[in-house]
């Protein structure tokens, strides 16, 4: 469990300082009133309109792992609005100001431009700073580290099984925590399961690939995992061999300490 806060916390870091760069990016490209005019700092700033689409999304996928509430939020800063007469200040966007989107006045000057999604980003860069509260949480944590404990539990006593032979049990123990963890997942991100009495692994993964919580790697690997596990539990004319036992338990190990 130590190893995936630290991971988030690194990544975070990161998100926060190049975050900070961006903004000061945005000033000097965009803001004349707010320029910095120390010319060698301004040389190792991002340029902000090649970099920020992929700040935006190692934003977007740790928020909607830790703040899940505030994504629409997130989201909604970056993208135009679906309906609009026409572009305002209010409206404009952080995706109008890649696109160099503006208006101009009678008078040929510019009313509204990129220099208006500044206030968009600085909000977004406010929602990732506040991952940092969500950490220093001591609910989020016991919460954590509880789950984290039973699942440990679970695994040992599944390690055990399956060193004194009993591989079947072994199999099953694992998966059955797989599966409590995926659910669990679901729970804390709020996404629509199927409407079924017993929701499978298969089900729980096909839902967080859908909602791009798992990308197309680790749902492939949940799914081999299943596969094991449904080997174990169901199927009874091929036998499980210990090789894949061992591999559904340290599978399952790896991904309850990676995904929440």
């Amino acid at each position: 469990m130590s190893y995936t806060n630290e991971r988030y916390k690194k990544d975070f870091k990161w998100l926060k300082d190049y975050g900070e760069c961006l903004l000061k990016s945005m000033f000097n490209s965009y803001d004349d009133g707010n320029k910095d005019d120390d010319a060698g700092d301004n040389q190792n700033l991002p340029d902000f309109e090649d970099e920020y689409q992929s700040w935006y999304s190692e934003a977007k996928l740790l928020i909607k792992q830790l703040l899940p509430d505030r994504i629409d939020d997130f989201q909604r800063l970056y993208e135009q609005p679906r309906s609009r007469d026409l572009i305002s200040p209010v409206g404009y966007s952080i995706e109008d100001c890649l696109l160099g989107n503006f208006t101009f006045n009678g008078k040929g000057t510019v009313v509204t431009g990129q220099r208006n999604a500044i206030r968009n980003f600085q909000q977004q860069l406010s929602i990732v700073k506040g991952l940092q509260r969500r950490f220093e949480s001591s609910l989020f944590d016991i919460r954590l580290h509880l789950q984290a404990e039973m699942f440990d539990d679970e695994l040992e006593a599944a390690m055990y099984l399956l060193k004194n032979r009993f591989l079947r049990a072994a199999g099953a123990m694992a998966g059955v925590v797989l599966e409590r963890h995926l659910k669990q997942v679901c729970i804390t991100h709020e996404v629509k399961l199927p409407k079924k009495k017993h929701l499978s692994i298969s089900d729980c993964n096909d839902t967080l690939q859908r909602e791009n919580i798992v990308d197309t790697a680790d749902w492939r690997r949940i799914q081999l995992l299943g596969d094991i596990r449904n080997k174990c539990d169901h199927d009874k004319e091929v036998d499980p061999n210990e090789s894949d036992v061992l591999e559904l338990i340290e599978g399952v190990k790896k991904i309850t300490q990676s995904l929440f």
